[in-house]
């Protein structure tokens, strides 16, 4: 009997895990293999949270597949390194794909992060209602339309809204908007438009609000309507109005003054109500975190009391993400421990091991002329500032190829000169997206604590090697008047 009783208890646990994943995507590359395939979506639209819900390494046929639960249509993307394909995911539905051969080595000929590359998948046998093939079909039309009478829509001319009216009878026929009741492709649609006309100045923020806000629920999930919700808010509070001066703002944020601070934004008819008001708030903090103007700190405390004590659910999740965000590459962020690469020689080092020094890490591609001059330039000071006792130089060669990296070291001309400890990245992309490097090369400074010394480390050029924060100060003997001093 009490085998029956497990047998029972594992079907349901088995069936309770089945029905956590109700979206199944499968595909195949040509030349995946071995490669890992990972499936993102975002936390929320504020700040942009990137959230993991799966990943699988392509088998040897280059075929992977992957999974996720989710309750509502949401933009998801897929990833393989530094290339990236989003798309929309509904419950319930299965997708196939296909990735064509790709050439993954172009990321060291042209830098991807300011030019993108998209992953070109295929999706194959999608039924014609499906939402991103209605969405196409969508935005084809309109920018049919904007292409057609440009003219009307130029900002270098006055832009006439009689055109914008037009645009949104044209598209809010049943044969081009292919509405069918209130839908996430109807919200697309509706607020895709509204967005449109609000950044092209053709209604106020007030038109807007009392159109598309006023008196509506709050849809925390809706990426559509959070998107043009933040639209809305942009630069509404942090830039201060006419009723609420900036200076008053600062020096609310200044002390932490939450409770004054939100008040204060009521005084705005738009944010008389007390849920919208606080996501103008959480808003306005986050574009005052990188306005000097304001006090980070302050900042910080508020969006902290926030996540803390908000009556609003969503509102603190939002808040501790907008916390978590502060802190990514920032002055005084620790750095993850546990960081392992290989050596020239294939020995695994760990970063762990240099802490109690001060660490400034070269993030460089050997063959990049940029990072040979800084490489020089840190060779020709390497003796004087590790007589200081208390630094280590590392470089990670960013290099696709390991080869690159050892022949460098070992067979080019001034491979000895560079005497410092160097690693390959192996393959570690999150590695690199957790220090920021988008470019090479890309400097980090780890103080003796584990901590960034810098949001942005000066490169050796900038002369830091001349007055480096390692340095101990200099005590030099004063006396009031100093060309007095006997020897």
């Amino acid at each position: 009997m009490r085998h029956w009783a497990t047998l029972v208890l594992l079907l349901v646990l088995c069936r309770a895990g089945a029905a956590q994943v109700n979206v199944h995507l499968r595909g195949m590359g040509d030349n995946l293999s071995g490669r890992v395939v990972e499936l993102y979506c975002y936390e929320d639209m504020l700040t942009m949270t990137e959230r993991l819900m799966d990943s699988h390494e392509a088998d040897s046929t280059g075929s992977f597949e992957l999974g996720c639960y989710i309750t509502y249509p949401r933009l998801v993307f897929v990833q393989v390194e530094n290339y990236s394909q989003s798309f929309y995911i509904e419950p319930g539905r299965d997708y196939t794909v296909y990735l064509p051969e790709f050439r993954w080595e172009q990321d060291e000929e042209r830098n991807i992060f300011l030019d993108p590359v998209a992953l070109p998948l295929r999706f194959l046998d999608l039924p014609a209602d499906e939402l991103n093939l209605r969405i196409a079909r969508f935005d084809e039309e309109v920018d049919s339309f904007l292409r057609e009478h440009r003219v009307f829509f130029d900002p270098r001319f006055k832009p006439e809204r009689a055109w914008m009216d037009s645009l949104e009878r044209h598209m809010d026929t049943a044969a081009h908007a292919e509405k069918g009741g209130a839908s996430f492709f109807d919200r697309y649609a509706e607020f895709t438009l509204a967005e449109m006309r609000f950044a092209m100045r053709f209604a106020s923020r007030r038109q807007m609000f009392e159109r598309y806000i006023a008196g509506q629920p709050v849809l925390y999930h809706d990426e559509n309507y959070m998107r043009l919700l933040l639209a809305l808010t942009d630069g509404m509070v942090s830039l201060g109005t006419r009723k609420l001066p900036k200076w008053k703002l600062e020096e609310w944020v200044a002390s932490a003054d939450l409770d004054s601070y939100i008040d204060s934004l009521g005084t705005d008819p738009l944010l008389a109500d007390e849920q919208l008001r606080e996501v103008a708030a959480l808003v306005a903090l986050k574009e005052s975190y990188y306005d000097a103007s304001y006090s980070r700190e302050g900042v910080r405390a508020m969006v902290e009391r926030i996540a803390a004590g908000s009556k609003f659910a969503e509102h603190r999740r939002l808040a501790a993400l907008l916390g978590q965000s502060f802190n990514r590459a920032e002055e005084g962020s620790a750095v993850q421990g546990g960081l392992t690469l290989p050596d020239a020689d294939h020995n695994e080092v760990c970063l762990d091991s240099l802490l109690g020094k001060w660490v400034y890490i070269s993030f460089v591609r050997v063959g990049d002329p940029n990072c040979q001059r800084e490489l020089e330039t840190m060779a020709h000071f390497r003796d004087s500032v590790y007589a200081q006792g208390n630094v280590e130089f590392v470089s990670i060669s960013c290099d696709r190829e390991f080869q690159k990296m050892f022949h460098f070291l070992r067979n080019s001309r001034h491979g000895s000169r560079y005497r410092w400890t160097w690693l390959h990245f192996d393959g570690d992309y999150h590695m690199l997206e957790r220090f920021g490097v988008v470019s090479y090369p890309t400097f980090v400074l780890i103080n003796p604590e584990g901590r960034l010394h810098y949001s942005v480390t000066p490169p050796p050029e900038s002369g830091i090697f001349l007055n480096a924060p390692w340095q101990k100060p200099v005590e030099e003997e004063r006396s009031i008047l100093p060309f007095l001093k006997q020897d």
